[in-house]
């Protein structure tokens, strides 16, 4: 983060195009969005941090989508981990998505193949990529510097309300098929 701070400082007008550039490359050295967002709020300011934070964010949802699909077992890996951690039926509506994305430790790729499947369509992928990374951005910019300051109580707080969020935007309805519902006799033996 320090080499970060020093190529964006002493980077004049290309410091915005490094600071995206960076956000595409995060996923690479496993560096969690709300710190890069964070930073972003440190060294740009609250609009242009948030600005500069959601190009990133789409650049990298786009190349994500672009590159998943020729990718079979990372894809495989993530709908693994996706069954393991909502169950085999579930389908997240963008509202979880986006308050997900608002949790540090969520999988940030794993959501991106959620909305892909929630999302059905280029379009729709692009539209809800960038509603579901705006609360992301503009949270972590604006307030990353005082979450620092928190409370281990007023982040348990903040994380229960999340949960209870999540559990509110959920989708109601489960549709199973006649062959998930009764599976053949040699595949439940």
């Amino acid at each position: 983060m320090s080499l970060l701070f020093t190529i964006i400082e002493t980077g004049g007008m290309l410091a915005p195009i490094a600071f995206v550039l960076f956000h595409v490359l995060r996923q690479f050295f496993f560096i969690p969005v709300p710190v890069v967002c964070m930073a972003g709020g440190i060294l740009f300011g609250t609009t242009f941090g948030t600005l500069f934070s959601i190009v990133g964010l789409m650049i990298s949802c786009l190349l994500f989508y672009m590159v998943i699909e020729k990718l079979p077992k990372t894809y495989e890996k993530l709908m693994n981990i996706k069954k393991k951690w909502f169950g085999p039926h579930s389908r997240l509506t963008m509202g979880q998505i986006t308050i997900l994305r608002l949790i540090p430790f969520v999988h940030y790729q794993l959501l991106n193949v959620m909305m892909i499947e929630r999302a059905r369509s280029f379009g729709k992928y692009v539209i809800g990529a960038f509603w579901t990374n705006l609360p992301l951005a503009f949270f972590y910019t604006v307030f990353g510097e005082f979450i620092s300051g928190f409370t281990p109580t007023i982040v348990i707080i903040i994380l229960a309300a999340l949960s209870v969020l999540f559990y509110i935007l959920r989708e109601k309805v489960v549709v199973l098929k006649w062959k998930e519902f009764f599976p053949k006799a040699s595949e439940g033996q």
